[in-house]
């Protein structure tokens, strides 16, 4: 908590420094523009007076005469200029809004309340696992995992969670763990070939086929792998093995289904039925 206040207090004070900085330019600003005008309207002046479109005397009475409505102008709007009382105003107003800030806080938020530990919302979880998001589900998976490092079931949920979280590369390696315990479970061997397509960027790699190749071995109607291993062939070119994988997928779906249509459109020559 006392970190809390003295990061809250340093955030303050340097928010006042551009405060400050942009005063000071803008009171600075106006009064070079002011003195510009000025030393060029008397420069002009005096081109003339060089030039001999201006006498002695019409040159002296037009300086003198620009001299003094530059004067009057100054009078009528002085330059801004940032006093020492100026900027305690300006610090004094930054210090007042932070101390405003401080009490809505104090009043609205919770000042006293301790810090919740994520092993303390992890506990949490764990009660309400219905309402949860796929990444507190993979955090709850990998407690459980970590208590019961050959559990099988644990370890193939922790996969699928950091799956659906995003985490291919994190899915990848529970599903190798969990296939160490029990490597004739054809699911996670296709759950993990669709991991290394995700962490891949799509892309059907060596590694992600034979994980395919290895489902379909236990399996014969792991479906998922079956359009993976045709996707496979199709970026290769090899028609056969594309009907060989699609066409029993084809037959699994409903016709009613838009993925069968997509695939029986893809199919390479031949009855897709």
């Amino acid at each position: 908590m006392m970190v809390f206040w003295i990061m809250t207090a340093v955030l303050a004070a340097l928010a006042g420094l551009p405060v400050l900085a942009g005063a000071r330019r803008g009171a600075d600003a106006g009064e070079a523009v002011e003195l510009a005008a000025a030393d060029a309207e008397l420069a002009d002046l005096d081109r003339l007076k060089t030039r001999g479109l201006m006498d002695e005397a019409s040159w002296s009475a037009a300086r003198a005469e620009a001299g003094r409505r530059i004067l009057a102008g100054q009078r009528r709007a002085a330059p801004l200029v940032a006093g020492r009382r100026d900027r305690f105003w300006v610090l004094g107003g930054l210090a007042a809004a932070g101390a405003a800030a401080l009490g809505l806080y104090a009043v609205l938020g919770s000042p006293g309340a301790p810090d919740q530990a994520y092993e303390r919302r992890v506990d949490e979880w764990a009660t309400r696992l219905d309402t949860l998001q796929a990444p507190q589900i993979a955090a709850v998976a990998a407690r459980v995992v970590a208590e019961r490092p050959d559990d099988h079931e644990a370890l193939t949920m922790l996969g699928a969670a950091r799956f659906e979280a995003g985490d291919p590369i994190g899915a990848v390696s529970a599903f190798r763990r969990a296939l160490a315990l029990r490597p004739d479970d054809a699911q996670s061997w296709s759950r993990l070939g669709e991991s290394l397509v995700r962490a891949n960027g799509g892309a059907v790699d060596g590694d992600a086929e034979a994980a395919f190749r290895q489902a379909l071995r236990r399996d014969p109607n792991q479906l998922g792998a079956r359009y993976f291993l045709g996707e496979a062939a199709f970026a290769r070119g090899d028609a056969a093995a594309v009907r060989e994988m699609w066409l029993p997928l084809i037959a699994a779906l409903d016709p009613r289904d838009p993925r069968r249509a997509d695939l029986e459109a893809r199919l390479p020559s031949g009855d897709a039925r």
